[in-house]
């Protein structure tokens, strides 16, 4: 290593951060997150610096700058942004002493900043010393992804617990138990907000020693999205990352399974269109008898779990079993389609309504009721309706002024067979049939009104 990753403490002591620009700027926000006092010397400060300053979250200043600027001062931020300025004050801070950073200029720099994620007090930092902060981005982020939000305020209250836990259980009985602390139930409940009832877990097991016997199962209906493996939400990898048992549906991209724990058994429930082998049924039950055994499941959906995903069957089900379930919500395919073709599904004076609905009824195919209520001003999206296109066509011919709606066909939404297609409401059909689409397609309807939107006025 040519550089030894370390932590300093903050708290009561100085930083100095010479600029007014934006890249002192950045180096304040950074410095803001710790216990320190900052220091900005700079003659002109952006609004942002001059905002601080004027409410008191730093100190400025004005005027000559010595040697004694810098002397005992923990850390030295050198950003002017004039590479001649930086290289003058670099050597003036080193002759007092200083640790530097020159933003921009790894050769003058004593320390160099890296990658944080920020999890307070849990600290994560990533360094390539210097050779590809692009890569330490991008492992900062899969970190992000790894690390539920408020991770912090469980380590907090685990250190607030320490004192406690040493007083009752000999060490090797304190490592048991925070191992299951950070493993196991308290983590798992934590991360889902129950902060009071984690206390109380925690509190209880150091007073009985009880690490988490007989611990109750529970189910997370997570939504996976529309397609793409990066378009599933933090709290659906994490969930993904504790479950002992995964039951995915037939249109879940396979590359998000492997978002899961290694160990996580894998169980494929899809339902392709006239061949249920999964019947909804089945699944609910399965779904209840894996729970009582005490297995934390995940039930991974395609698109958004609350968005025509027979999830009221499952919560229904489990509530009444007594089974702890939580809803992870998604991106669902109405809003992936939307994305793929570049368009908002609600436009400002042209569109200010918007339907979700489907052409796929318990009893079979059938036109939406929510096309009666298609007039000027509405987007409708349907799910689930290239079986039941032909009549769609039907109804739209007879009942609206069909010329002025717009139709755009999105499968396969934000995955490599995306297709999308744009017909007019009489060829929706032979559209969907030349294309060879039979399924897994959004439908976006959309009847704009005429008037032009009124433009803003400039002050």
């Amino acid at each position: 290593m040519k550089t030894f990753p370390m932590f300093f403490k903050m708290d009561g002591r100085q930083v100095v951060i010479v600029g007014g620009g934006e890249q002192a700027a950045q180096k304040t926000r950074l410095m803001l997150k710790t216990e320190a006092q900052i220091i900005i010397i700079a003659d002109d400060l952006d609004p942002e610096l001059a905002g601080l300053a004027a409410s008191g979250k730093v100190i400025r200043h004005q005027g000559d700058i010595n040697a004694t600027c810098f002397s005992n001062k923990v850390m030295v931020f050198i950003a002017t942004g004039c590479p001649a300025a930086d290289s003058a004050l670099h050597a003036l801070a080193k002759a007092a002493g200083a640790t530097v950073n020159v933003v921009d200029q790894p050769h003058l720099c004593d320390v160099i900043t890296p990658s944080i994620v920020d999890r307070d007090p849990v600290v994560v930092a990533i360094g390539t010393e210097g050779t590809a902060p692009v890569l330490g981005r991008q492992i900062k982020t899969q970190i992000e992804q790894m690390l539920e939000p408020d991770l912090g305020d469980l380590a907090a209250l685990a250190g607030r617990l320490r004192a406690s836990a040493a007083a009752r259980l000999a060490p090797r009985a304190r490592r048991d138990l925070w191992r299951w602390v950070f493993g196991s139930t308290p983590r798992r409940t934590h991360a889902r907000g129950a902060q009071r009832e984690t206390a109380q877990i925690i509190k209880h097991a150091i007073l009985t020693g009880d690490f988490g016997q007989n611990v109750k199962g529970s189910v997370a209906l997570v939504g996976a999205g529309p397609g793409a493996t990066d378009l599933i939400t933090l709290r659906g990898i994490q969930r993904l990352q504790e479950a002992d048992v995964i039951f995915y549906d037939r249109l879940v991209d396979p590359e998000i399974l492997e978002l899961a724990r290694r160990d996580a058994e894998r169980v494929y429930v899809g339902k392709t269109p006239g061949c249920h082998s999964w019947p909804q049924e089945k699944i609910t039950q399965t779904l209840v008898n894996a729970a009582k055994k005490g297995q934390r499941i995940v039930r991974l959906k395609c698109g958004d779990p609350g968005i025509f995903a027979r999830s009221d069957d499952e919560l229904n089900a489990l509530r009444a079993a007594d089974i702890p379930v939580e809803i992870v919500p998604g991106v669902t395919a109405a809003c992936g389609a939307a994305a793929a073709i570049g368009e908002p599904l609600t436009e400002r004076g042209a569109i200010d309504t918007l339907t979700l609905t489907t052409g796929h009824l318990v009893d079979g195919e059938t036109v939406p009721h929510a096309l009666k209520n298609l007039h000027p001003g509405t987007c409708v999206t349907l799910y689930m309706a290239v079986s039941a296109a032909d009549r769609i066509t039907s109804y739209l011919l007879t009942n609206t002024s069909s010329p002025e709606i717009t139709v755009t066909v999105v499968a396969n939404a934000q995955t490599k067979n995306e297709q999308i297609l744009e017909c007019d409401v009489r060829s929706l059909n032979t559209t969907l049939t030349a294309a060879g689409i039979t399924d897994t397609a959004m439908i976006i309807l959309k009847w704009r009104k005429t008037q032009a939107i009124p433009k803003m006025r400039l002050a």
